[in-house]
């Protein structure tokens, strides 16, 4: 059966079909309506219609959305598109299309398109990491993604920075109501702030990261921070649940340096002998997302 992924963004709403194979068939993206709960649902039908019109017949939909579904209420929250959050999102969706929606975290998306046919393919656990305007996380084990009792598994970016010293203090505020949240520090914008903080200015990410490609100093040693910072909370995931491989994903995924300077200074914090995780970057980019939402079917559906 083809499958149809959908990514939710903020900003665009972004639709893939997918052959059985994993090729891809069709892609297609239009501005979300924001602030428009209902104009969300019917573009998002919109896009469904139009799909199933090229590919002649239906298919299974996956959908990937900031935030997550609530196992309490069947709603939406923590999402940062505030007007998803206490809306029954499924629901209203398989009543507009007339069909079963499966529908995760936008980061559990990243993680399952990279485990199923990307950086992580034939591992028995990765980790997928977001490391962008926020950051996030997602487990796939044995090709099956992990949700947690709470639907929360790999919510890496709202978990305490490890190891804070006097370099990481006083502990950012993070929107969620707590400080010193990995994503206070690993964000674009995490990084931005502490540049600014302790050099000045209002680089963001991308403008520090050139400036120490050509010899500026303090953003040097703001990336030295952002790296060292990294191999902490990374250290973390490996001692908890000793990943074949780690994937980033995310705007400063780009960052090439990271893939050799962080396993440099992970096994410090690491409580192994040795340590053969694998750092690697996406394979499929920012595709990513919207095809680990298409995936969401094939590889749990025996257990629905």
């Amino acid at each position: 059966m083809n499958r149809i992924g959908i990514d939710l963004g903020g900003t665009k709403i972004e639709i893939v079909a997918l052959d059985p194979t994993g090729r891809e068939l069709l892609r297609r993206r239009v501005p979300t309506p924001q602030g428009d709960y209902r104009g969300t649902l019917e573009a998002i039908a919109g896009l469904v219609r139009f799909a199933e019109g090229q590919i002649g017949g239906r298919a299974s939909i996956g959908i990937g959305t900031p935030g997550s579904l609530s196992r309490l209420t069947g709603c939406m929250r923590n999402a940062n598109s505030t007007c998803l959050n206490g809306k029954p999102l499924r629901r209203d969706l398989e009543a507009l299309l007339g069909q079963e929606v499966r529908i995760a975290n936008d980061a559990n998306c990243f993680a399952m398109s990279e485990a199923s046919d990307g950086a992580g393919a034939g591992a028995e656990t990765v980790f997928g990491v977001i490391l962008g305007t926020g950051v996030g996380g997602g487990v796939v084990v044995n090709g099956h993604l992990l949700n947690g009792a709470n639907a929360i598994a790999g919510e890496w970016g709202h978990t305490p920075l490890p190891l804070p010293g006097p370099g990481d203090q006083p502990l950012p505020a993070c929107y969620c109501g707590r400080h010193g949240c990995i994503e206070t520090y690993l964000s674009g914008p995490g990084m931005a702030a502490d540049h600014s903080r302790r050099h000045g200015g209002t680089l963001d990410a991308a403008a520090i990261a050139a400036a120490a490609a050509h010899g500026d100093n303090a953003c040097e040693a703001t990336l030295q921070r952002y790296e060292q910072r990294l191999a902490r909370a990374l250290a973390t995931v490996i001692n908890l649940l000793d990943p074949d491989v780690i994937v980033l994903g995310g705007g400063l995924s780009h960052l090439e340096r990271l893939y050799v300077n962080v396993p440099a200074q992970w096994g410090q914090y690491i409580f192994s002998d040795q340590v053969v995780t694998r750092l690697r970057p996406a394979r499929h980019g920012d595709a990513s997302g919207v095809r680990g939402a298409a995936w969401l079917w094939p590889v749990d559906r025996e257990n629905r």
